[in-house]
């Protein structure tokens, strides 16, 4: 089965090398600076946006001999390209661009990727962020297909990840690479062989959250001591980190514990 991969993040770049080094062809690769440019639904205007996530995977050239496309804009312009591949199936992790739905008809066995979420659950942006600012005990991932919606297609398989008390989102993302490895390893021969699973999600149980930037980082000290820890232990190393503002200084706080002080009567 020809694999086309789009990918540009730390997930996405283990998940490309571990199928590979698995025996499956991936004939090419489109990826995404680590700066790029984006518009919103909500926005008039593009904006210049960092990657925290980034992974560069101009090393597959090198090590594989895989061809490496690094795109920006409209990814209409590199229709002809993708197609050039003769995929059979397209594979998206750490993506960030809206894929025509020309290009995501290219493949006969279809496109898919996996989402940081146990969809329908955590819909849109950066959800392993969302989930532990939320307090989750638990997130996964979902290999599903890629349809006209953001993040509704059928799910092909999913895999649950503990979030445990101590965990930042480091733990929480290399928690995710071993799930997603698995996942596809085990679903890949199934979408080869026509066997893998399509099962519809179910949207009335939807949730979404929106996109974060660095400024969303902002502590509000009136929050109860959990969601504060919370919010700090979510945007960690590698995001940009919480903050305070102290004397017109912004001030990253990259790690918080909770303890209980007696008080004397």
């Amino acid at each position: 089965m020809r694999i086309v991969f789009l990918g540009a993040s730390q997930l996405g770049y283990e998940c490309c090398k571990a199928i590979i080094e698995a025996g499956h062809s991936v004939v090419g690769i489109f990826t995404i600076p680590e700066t790029f440019t984006i518009k919103y639904k909500e926005e008039s205007a593009s904006k210049k946006v960092k990657n925290y996530l980034f992974r560069d995977f101009r090393d597959f050239e090198r090590d594989y001999n895989v061809s490496v496309i690094e795109v920006e804009g409209n990814l209409s312009r590199y229709d002809e390209k993708l197609r050039s591949f003769n995929p059979d199936f397209i594979l998206v992790i750490g993506w960030y661009y809206l894929i025509p739905k020309l290009m995501l008809a290219a493949a006969p066995k279809g496109a898919a990727g996996i989402h940081g979420s146990l969809l329908p659950k955590y819909r849109g942006n950066a959800p392993f962020v969302w989930a532990i600012i939320n307090g989750e005990s638990e997130t996964g991932v979902s290999f599903f297909y890629f349809d006209n919606g953001i993040d509704t297609g059928d799910i092909i398989a999913q895999h649950v990840i503990p979030i445990e008390e101590t965990d930042t989102i480091k733990e929480v993302l290399d928690k995710a690479v071993t799930a997603s490895v698995k996942t596809l390893l085990e679903n890949l021969p199934k979408i080869e062989s026509g066997t893998a699973e399509r099962k519809q999600q179910r949207h009335e149980e939807a949730t979404y959250f929106p996109k974060r930037t660095p400024d969303d980082g902002l502590i509000d000290w009136t929050w109860d001591a959990k969601r504060i820890r919370n919010f700090i232990r979510a945007q960690t190393k590698p995001y940009p980190g919480a903050y305070t503002i102290i004397n017109g200084k912004r001030i990253v706080i990259w790690n918080a514990d909770i303890e209980n002080i007696d008080q004397a009567d």
